[in-house]
C-alpha cells in the first residue's frame, strides 16, 4: 500500500471516529466542502468552526485514536484476500454512495470486484419453514445462474439458505456482517463464510474487525444490504423483524422491494403480505425478478437451460402421485389415498421424486416444491 492510499485512509478511519457524524451533519460538511471532505484535515481549527464542527470533533481531526488506526493496517496486512476501501477508492461501490448516511470506510475480505456487480438482496425469516427454506436456496441460486450477484446478512435462517444457494453452484454472493470480519457471527456460519470467499464472493463490513456484534449493528448492516443492491426480496418474515427494517431502508433508497407470498395461516407471512399491500412486487419465482432487470444482466444460457430442466420436470409434475402431494406437509397416508396406489410404490416414486428435486422430506411427510 502507498503512502498516499494509506493516508487517504488514515483519514476516511478518523472521519468515521467523529462524534455525532450522523447523516445531516455529513450532507452539510459536504456541500460547505464541496464534496472534499478529506480537504476538512487542511483547514485551520477556526475554519473547522465556521463550517460548524465542534470542539469535539475538531480535537478528533487533530488526534485521532491512532491504535485503532494502526490495528487496521495491521489487519489489512496480514492477507492478501482483505482490503480496506475509503469513501473515494475506486472500488467503493458506487450504489452505496447514494445513501444519505454511507460507510466511509469498508472491511472487506474476498472479491472486491463483486461489490460493484449488479446485485439482489435476498432476507427473511431466521426460523423459516421447510417451504421457506428451499425457495431461498432456488431463488438465490436461479437468480445467480442469470447474472446477478446475491447479497444478504448471513444469519440464520433465510441469509444463510440463500447464500447456500449460491455456493453450491459456485455462484457470487456478498455477505454483509454486524460485526467485524475477525469476529463472525453467527459462529454457527463460519464455514459458510470461508466458502463465500473461497467461491470469489466476499464478505464486507463497515465495523472494524475485531469488533463483536451488538443489537444497534444490524439496522446499519441492513441499510448496506438494501443499499448494495438493485432491489430486495423479503421471504417469509413477521410483521416487527429486521427483514422489514431492510424493506423500509430500500424504499428510503428508492431501490425496488419484492416479497414472496404464503399462507395466510403461518404468521412468518404477515410481513410479506404488508409489504404487497403496501406495493411491495409480488414474486412467485425467479423469473419474476429476473423480468424487472432485463436490461441489467445478460441472461446467458443458463436461464435457458434451466427451462428446460424445468419443463422435464413439468412432465412428471402432471402424474396423479405428485398431484397428491401439497406445497405444505402431506402426510404419506393422504398422498396413498388421494393417488390411489399402494403403499409400497409410493413410497419408492416419492424416493425417487425427492432425488430429482420435485419433493422434500419433513417431518410428518412431504413438501412439493415450489414451482414443481
Amino acid at each position: 500500500m502507498s503512502q498516499d492510499v494509506k493516508l487517504k485512509l488514515a483519514r476516511w478511519m478518523t472521519l468515521e471516529q467523529l462524534p455525532r457524524f450522523g447523516a445531516a451533519t455529513l450532507a452539510a460538511l459536504e456541500q460547505k466542502t464541496e464534496g472534499n471532505l478529506p480537504g476538512l484535515f487542511d483547514l485551520t481549527d477556526a475554519q473547522l468552526t465556521s463550517i460548524g464542527l465542534s470542539k469535539d470533533q475538531i480535537g478528533i481531526l487533530r488526534h485521532p485514536n491512532q491504535d485503532w488506526l494502526d490495528r487496521n493496517f495491521a489487519w489489512e496486512a496480514r492477507s492478501s484476500k482483505y482490503f480496506l476501501l475509503g469513501y473515494d477508492s475506486a472500488d467503493y461501490p458506487q450504489q452505496l454512495r447514494e445513501l444519505s448516511r454511507p460507510p466511509l470506510l469498508l472491511y472487506g475480505q474476498g472479491n472486491r470486484h463483486c461489490l460493484n456487480a449488479p446485485q439482489v438482496a435476498i432476507v427473511g425469516s431466521r426460523n423459516p419453514t421447510l417451504q421457506g427454506r428451499q425457495l431461498a436456496f432456488e431463488l438465490a441460486s436461479q437468480l445467480s445462474q442469470a447474472g446477478f450477484v446475491i447479497t444478504s446478512g448471513m444469519a440464520l435462517g433465510i441469509d444463510g439458505w440463500a447464500h447456500k444457494g449460491v455456493v453450491q453452484q459456485g455462484g457470487k454472493t456478498i455477505a454483509v456482517l454486524g460485526s467485524g470480519l475477525e469476529q463472525i457471527y453467527p459462529k454457527r456460519h463460519l464455514q459458510l463464510a470461508d466458502q463465500i470467499v473461497q467461491s470469489q464472493g466476499c464478505l464486507l463490513s463497515e465495523f472494524a474487525p475485531w469488533q463483536r456484534a451488538c443489537a444497534d449493528h444490524f439496522p446499519r448492516r441492513n441499510r448496506i444490504i438494501s443499499g448494495l443492491s438493485l432491489g430486495t426480496v423479503v421471504i417469509e418474515a413477521a410483521i416487527r423483524s429486521g427483514s422489514l427494517i431492510t424493506a423500509r431502508y430500500a424504499l428510503e433508497q428508492d431501490r425496488d422491494v419484492f416479497a414472496v407470498p404464503g399462507s395466510v395461516y403461518n404468521p412468518l407471512s404477515k410481513g410479506c403480505h404488508y409489504l404487497i399491500k403496501q406495493g411491495a412486487r409480488l414474486v412467485e419465482s425467479a423469473e419474476d425478478i429476473i423480468e424487472e432487470y432485463q436490461n441489467v444482466v445478460s441472461l446467458g444460457g443458463k436461464v435457458s437451460d434451466n427451462d428446460a430442466e424445468k419443463n422435464s420436470d413439468n412432465v412428471l409434475a402432471r402424474d396423479r402421485l405428485l398431484d397428491s402431494v401439497d406445497y405444505e406437509i402431506t402426510p404419506v397416508d393422504v398422498i396413498t389415498q388421494r393417488s390411489g396406489l399402494p403403499l409400497k410404490a409410493v413410497l419408492s416414486e416419492l424416493l425417487e421424486y425427492e432425488l430429482r428435486g420435485l419433493v422434500i422430506t419433513a417431518p410428518g411427510g412431504y413438501i412439493k416444491l415450489r414451482g414443481k
